[in-house]
């Protein structure tokens, strides 16, 4: 399999993961922060950094369990 196509999978896996954790995550952090809070840029920075985070991490973890199933050789 290229490389550009392992790219390509991971940056899908990686899309949908963050996807998936800000439907799950946003009204609970809005309604954690609060109406007020949530407006603030920096709040919203912070919860981002998570989701991006997480979504990383999760993506990196799908990636090495596809790997070592030997449906994506690299």
């Amino acid at each position: 399999m290229g490389t550009v196509w392992i790219v390509l999978i991971a940056l899908l896996i990686f899309t949908i993961v963050t996807f998936l954790y800000w439907k799950l995550t946003r009204n609970y952090a809005e309604k954690a922060y609060g109406k007020k809070m949530w407006n603030q840029w920096g709040t919203r920075t912070f919860y981002w950094q998570g989701a991006l985070l997480i979504g990383g991490g999760v993506t990196v973890l799908i990636v090495l369990l596809l790997k070592s199933a030997h449906v994506l050789t690299f």
